[in-house]
Formats: C-alpha cells, sequence, structure tokens
C-alpha cells in the first residue's frame, strides 16, 4: 500500500473511534458545507438552523464553505477537499448532486443533507426512519412535485400548442424529472419541448430557441443552478414574453409569473439544527430523515397583466400569495 493511501485508510479508521479528534480552527469545531452556488437564495437559512441550536459561526463553531459557482462536475473534488480538513460534520446544502458527491467521499465523518430528490431512490439513505451509515437530512421533495407545476401552466397556456421544459443536463435526476413531466404532459393533451441548459452563456440560445418555436409556456425544472439565477430567468421569460414556473418563490418575487414548490428555506434552517445536534454528539443513526412537505403557490399578478396573461379566479384563490 502507498504512503498516502496507508494514511488516508488511517485517517478513515480513526474517524471511525469514538472521540475521534477532529479539525478545529482556533480551538473551535470545524463544519465543512458543500454547495452548488454560493448564489443561491436560501444558504443563509442553513447558519440560522445551527444557530437555533446554539452554534454561531467564528464564535463557537467554524463554517468551512466549499462552491461548485453552479458546476456540477466541481463538487466531487471538492468534497474530497472537505474529507481531507477532517470536520465534524459535512453538510451538502447544493441539492442533489453534492449530498451524493458527499457520500461518495466519506463513510466515516457524519454528513447532513438538503435535497429536493427522494433520498432512498437516489441511495443515500435506506430508511427515512432509521437512516444507516453516517448520513442524514431533510428531504423537501421539490422534484416529486414537478409533475403538480405542469396544472397551473397548463391552466394559463391552453390556447397554445406546446409547453417547454427548461432541464440542467448535469443534474443527476434531470432525466427523472422529464420523464415525469412528459407524462403529465401527455395526460393533458400537450406537447412538450425539452430545452437544457447547464451555464449563463446556455441561455440566450435556449430562449432563442423557445421564441422560435413559438413555445405557449416554460417549466423551469428544481435545481440550485437555476435557482441563483432566478432574476436572469424571469427577466429572459418576460422579455421573450413567455409564462413561466418554478418550484421557488424567490423566482416569482424576482418577477416571474408562478412558483409552486416546498419551503426550501425552512428545509436548509432544518439542516443546520441537525448539524447542531450532531455537534453535541448526537448520532445521524438516531436523526431520522426530515420531510418538509409545505407546499405553496405564489401567483406575480403584476407580471401576469404585462404578459397579457389570464389567470382565471379558482387558480388565484388556491395561491398562498398573490403579488400586485
Amino acid at each position: 500500500m502507498r504512503r498516502r493511501e496507508f494514511l488516508a485508510a488511517l485517517s478513515g479508521a480513526l474517524g471511525m473511534w469514538p472521540g475521534a479528534t477532529t479539525a478545529q480552527r482556533g480551538g473551535l469545531p470545524l463544519v465543512g458545507v458543500l454547495g452548488l452556488d454560493s448564489h443561491n437564495p436560501f444558504v443563509g437559512f442553513f447558519p440560522k438552523g445551527l444557530a437555533e441550536t446554539g452554534f454561531t459561526d467564528g464564535h463557537n463553531v467554524v463554517l468551512e464553505y466549499r462552491w461548485a459557482e453552479g458546476q456540477n462536475s466541481r463538487l466531487p473534488a471538492l468534497a474530497m477537499e472537505l474529507v481531507r480538513l477532517q470536520p465534524a460534520v459535512i453538510a451538502t446544502i447544493g441539492g442533489v448532486a453534492s449530498a451524493v458527491a458527499a457520500k461518495d467521499a466519506t463513510n466515516t465523518i457524519p454528513i447532513v443533507f438538503a435535497t429536493g430528490g427522494d433520498p432512498i431512490k437516489l441511495g443515500l439513505v435506506t430508511s427515512f426512519n432509521q437512516p444507516t451509515g453516517n448520513i442524514t437530512g431533510v428531504s423537501f421533495l421539490v422534484n416529486v412535485v414537478v409533475p403538480k407545476q405542469f396544472e397551473p401552466l397548463h391552466e394559463i397556456t391552453r390556447k397554445s400548442a406546446s409547453i417547454a421544459m427548461l432541464v440542467n443536463p448535469s443534474s443527476p435526476i434531470a432525466e427523472l424529472d422529464v420523464r415525469a413531466v412528459s407524462a403529465a404532459a401527455k395526460e393533458l393533451g400537450r406537447k412538450l419541448i425539452i430545452v437544457r441548459a447547464s451555464s449563463e452563456k446556455d441561455f440566450d440560445s435556449v430562449f432563442a430557441s423557445l421564441k422560435r418555436q413559438e413555445v405557449g409556456g416554460l417549466l423551469i425544472d428544481p435545481d440550485n443552478f437555476f435557482s441563483s439565477r432566478a432574476n436572469q430567468l424571469a427577466a429572459l421569460a418576460s422579455r421573450n414574453s413567455l409564462p413561466a414556473i418554478y418550484a421557488t418563490r424567490n423566482f416569482a418575487k424576482a418577477g416571474g409569473l408562478i412558483s409552486y414548490g416546498t419551503d426550501v428555506g425552512d428545509a436548509f434552517r432544518q439542516a443546520g439544527v441537525y448539524v447542531g445536534r450532531i455537534l453535541k454528539g448526537e448520532r445521524t443513526a438516531d436523526l431520522p430523515i426530515q420531510q418538509s412537505t409545505k407546499v405553496e403557490l405564489v401567483i406575480n399578478l403584476k407580471t401576469a397583466k404585462e404578459l397579457g396573461v389570464t389567470v382565471a379566479l379558482p387558480l388565484l384563490a388556491r395561491a398562498d400569495e398573490v403579488i400586485e
């Protein structure tokens, strides 16, 4: 065995023993935070949850962030960087890809995830009630409601022949979402056009393509990269007179027509609480997977008027918030 491999194995073995020493900064415990994009509007909810358990960055804990800046392909290397620091806990708040990267990087350091995918189907855990191994977290099941997002968009765009779906091809669950939405479109008798973007430079060509094809509406797949670019996507949809729906309320707040999905900020907060509980000595196996199931519908009526879109009264009545 090579010296580097031996030291890595020895480090992992030490991590399995109770009381094993983890890295500290200035005498404070270290928490590694792995995320897809630092522009994610919900990032700030994580330290708020941590504070609920009595931990504040720089006071009695140190948060060491690693951001992939929108590129899922960078996450495995960043996860390994954090593992080499031997933190007390690794928190993944960058969606499915960051959780998978952390799990692949270590089976000894406790991991707390906040992800919109089903953690059992993704292979992160085998049980919600009794997670095995070194990983637990919060599932806000945002991807489960993706087919449901098609329904309000269908109601608003009945006169058009087709609806488009924007996905990030680097997301590990993009194709699962495509299949789910395709089934919903088929059931409602609508043509679905799939377009893909994994970086900002793709956006202009995507919207130009949608304009050429005269699609009636756009469903933006739940993805941390898209969420962090909500302002840009909302502006492009408006500029192209395209009714669009997304999973998180920041899109509607930014001028997008509709958002429909779970409360991601609360899920990030709950992940922070779990990290704090682990720092206090609880084991991941004793912390069941939390499910954030609150779903909210936000409609931007101001944008609807600008687009010349009529939002039916029954749909307005279902909204949790109407922006006027």
